[in-house]
Formats: C-alpha cells, structure tokens, sequence
C-alpha cells in the first residue's frame, strides 16, 4: 500500500520534440477517454516551453484518487500523487504500465513513417533490410535456440526415413550437432556488420517524415532505394568518414539536396559504443570476448548461440540500439551472455535430441497408439523446460548487472504488446503453455521489479525453474 507522498518516474522516447503535442493527444484519446468514468480534471496545456497532461484517476467507490502528471521532454516526467486515502501499490504500478504501453504504441506507429539510417565505422554503407523477412529467419531459428529445429524435425523425419530408412536418424543428429557448433559462422553470414575493437561505435539518425512528406517520400524513394543508399553514404562521408559524428545540420544538407526539407525537429541521433558495452558485460561475467555482429533492421532483438562462451556469437540489431538505453542494452547482453555462459545452447541441444532417440526407439510402439497427442504434449513439456533458462538468463542479468530494474525496463519497451496482449487472464495462461521458450512478459518483469535482493540466490537455474512453475499455477 502507499501513503500520500507523490511517486515519480521517467519514460525514455524516441519521439522528436515534434510529436510531443501530438503525442499527449493520442494518450488522451486511446487511455483516457476510454476510461473516462474512472477519470477528471482531464486537462492539456501547451506553451512553448511545456507540452503537459494532468487527470485524476479514481476509483468510484474509494476516497482516495490519484492525481497524475505527464510533462513531455526527454525523457518525460511523470509524477502521481495520491490523495484522499491509502492508494493500492498495484494501481499506482498500473498506471505507471499504462503509460508506458501507451508510449511505446505511439512510438510504433511513428516508426512507420520514419527513415532510419544505421553506420559501422570503417565498415561498408549497406541499407535496412526488410525486418518482416529478416526477423522471421533470426527469431525463429536462433532467437527461440535450438527449439525451432524440433519443429522442423518431425517434417524432415518422414522424408528421410522414407529415403534412407533408420539412418535418417543419425543424419537428424549430426545435422542439428553442426547446427549448434557452427551457429557463430550461420548468424554471422546473416549479419550485416561485425563489432570489433577497430569498429566499436554505431551511429544512427532517424527522421520523423511529417505528415506532408510521407506521400511525396513514399513516391520518390521506395521504387527507387539507390536513392536512399545514396543519401545514407554522403550522410557517411561527411561526418563519420572525417572523424565527426553524425549531426542533424549535415544531414538535413544532405536530404535538402533529395527533396527532403527537414526541420532539425524532427531529427535526432545517437552513437552507442557497442563493443564497449560488451566488453565492460562480458567483464562482469569473467567470460571472454564473443564475436559481436549487427543486424541492420529495426525490429528490436538479440540472440546468443554458440556451443561455448569462447566459441560464442551475440547478434544485436539497430532496432534494439534505437529503442534502449546504453544501461538496457548492457541488461540485454548480460542476459544472452548467461545463455553463453551456462551453454544453453548445447544443453537445448541434448534435451532435444535425447528426446528424439528416445521417441525413436524406445517409445514409438506407444507413440504410434498415442499419436498427436505425445507430439503436443512433448513439444508443451519442451517448451515449458526451455522457458526455465530463459528465467535464469533474466535472474543473472540481474545479478550481474545490480539492477533488476534495467532489464525490466528493456522488456517492457520490446515486449510491451505481449503486455498488453496478457492483462486478459486467459491470454496469460495461453503464454505460458505456448510453443515459446520464453516465459510471459509480465511475469519476467514483475519477477525482476520485485526482486529486491539477489545476493541470497546460490542456484539460479534452481530458483527460476521454481519461479516459473509458481508463476505458472497462479495464471490458473
């Protein structure tokens, strides 16, 4: 419970100081007029100093009401104060979630009508790929480990027995063996940069189009990428090229030349040392050095594989690197680098395969009776299994990293349409019993902001395995 002292905290954005105005609107119109029972002293003010949103939220039947401040910057001030009453901690979290949710819809539909452009230094000037096709081959095959080959498995098993009878079995085998030991090289084909020591920083620009543009730019430049291309490589030359970082007055000459009347309003930029984010995580894990690549596409992940910490591979994309704080982005490393460390890969690895033989020669006479239903049972109890390493990952990110609240953060901003998806209490049970081996969203923030100490856990894969099975019994 929380008594009358006014709670603040910050939300990290994107936005240009542009959209702040069009912003708060589409909070009100999508938060607080749906809820407009709930809610009063709705009130928007906007100046040239300060773009503010003040309400009230209340509870119909309580005393006690919340009065809630949004002031837009960067990053944007949020205050609430109770009043009137002792306030429920869970609807002060509530709220806090909300906004953030609210935040980050916006900020998705922005990047719809926005230009993203991504450099390595010293490395090639290559243009975003498509993320719908990108993100698939990634998420599916590495994103989820070695799980998704499962899947796969079951097809390739009746052609090959069809064509080679029981030595399909140890082609399966060795095939998903080189699969694990070559992932490094299989995702660093895939990748567009590799982070190294003489290439650490990346820099990026984004451009908001405004409303007026997004047509004329649709029509001028999405036949014809050599323009873009273009654009991004004088963009390259005359800043990162000459030793100077990326500033919005170079750029804005550059696109000026194309037909492209930028306001410096709707421009930002950012430069992340990623290799040195890594190397300062893999310090506190004690492990050495992986290879480090980029993927050029905004849809924001990241993926560990490899069959050890010195034969290991974190894959990172731009889209992640515009959306996260430095801090976040450390949190997302740590998390991939347990994978690494606790070589998860190859213990995926095993428990697949053992699954496999085991099924293949032991069990089939009863599977044969059994059919589907041990497939769906097995695939459930897999998945299920493999969502306990996940929560170890979260646990040891924190651990290392100090800060539970970091990663939370991270997931909140990547996840938060899972988020959404799961306050219905059926979607929260769907989550956790699906082909996913991640756990909920909301139970891996939940478990990291409560998570107050983490100096008493000895065994992490111990403690997460019973997390998720706790969690998994009260989505019932």
């Amino acid at each position: 419970m929380s008594e009358l002292a006014a709670v603040s905290f910050s939300i990290e954005t994107e936005v240009t100081p542009a959209y702040y105005e069009e912003l708060l609107k589409y909070i009100y119109q999508s938060y607080l007029q749906p809820s407009a029972q709930r809610l009063a002293n709705v009130k928007q003010t906007t100046t040239d100093a300060d773009n503010v949103l003040d309400f009230a939220f209340l509870e119909p039947e309580e005393k006690w009401h919340v009065d809630v401040r949004v002031k837009m910057g960067k990053p944007i001030q949020v205050t609430m104060t109770p009043s009137g009453g002792v306030v429920p901690q869970a609807v002060l979290d509530r709220i806090k979630e909300d906004l953030i949710i609210m935040v980050q819809f916006f900020e998705e539909s922005i990047r719809r009508s926005s230009m993203y452009f991504a450099w390595v230094e010293g490395r090639e000037v290559v243009p975003e790929k498509s993320p719908l096709r990108r993100a698939r081959i990634i998420e599916r095959i590495f994103f989820g480990n070695i799980l998704f080959l499962l899947a796969l498995l079951f097809a390739v098993s009746l052609v090959l027995f069809f064509l080679i009878g029981l030595w399909a079995a140890v082609v399966i085998v060795v095939g998903q063996l080189l699969t694990v030991l070559f992932a490094d090289r299989i995702i660093g084909s895939m990748s567009d940069w590799a982070i190294t020591t003489q290439n650490p920083m990346v820099h990026i620009l984004q451009y908001h189009l405004p409303a007026k543009e997004r047509a004329s730019f649709a029509q001028r430049f999405k036949s014809d990428k050599k323009k873009l291309l273009q654009m991004k490589k004088e963009i390259y030359d005359r800043t990162i090229a000459l030793g100077r970082p990326v500033e919005c007055e170079t750029a804005r000459e550059v696109m000026s030349r194309y037909g492209l009347e930028c306001s410096p309003e709707n421009m930002a930029s950012k430069s992340v040392n990623v290799f040195g984010l890594v190397k300062d995580t893999t310090e506190k894990f004690g492990l050495p050095f992986p290879k480090v690549v980029l993927s050029n596409t905004m849809v924001p992940n990241a993926a560990a594989a490899g069959p050890s910490p010195k034969h290991g591979i974190i894959l990172l994309t731009t889209g992640l690197l515009v959306q996260l704080k430095e801090d976040e982005i450390q949190a997302v490393l740590a998390h991939e680098l347990s994978h690494l460390n606790g070589r998860d890969p190859f213990v995926l690895f095993g428990l697949v395969t053992g699954e496999y033989l085991l099924r293949l020669f032991v069990l089939w006479p009863y599977i044969q009776f059994f059919g589907l239903l041990y497939i769906l049972f097995i695939l459930g109890a897999i998945y299920f299994v493999a969502k306990f390493f996940e929560a170890r990952a979260d646990l040891e990110s924190a651990i290392k990293m100090g800060n539970p609240k970091l990663l939370a953060g991270a997931l909140r901003k990547i996840g938060f349409r899972r988020l959404h998806f799961e306050r219905s209490p059926s979607n929260k049970i769907q989550d956790w019993i699906s082909w996913d081996p991640h756990p909920p969203v909301y139970f891996r923030v939940e478990r990291l902001e409560k998570l107050e100490t983490t100096k008493e856990v000895k065994h992490t894969l111990v403690q997460s395995a019973k997390d998720c099975i706790r969690g998994f019994l009260a989505a019932l």
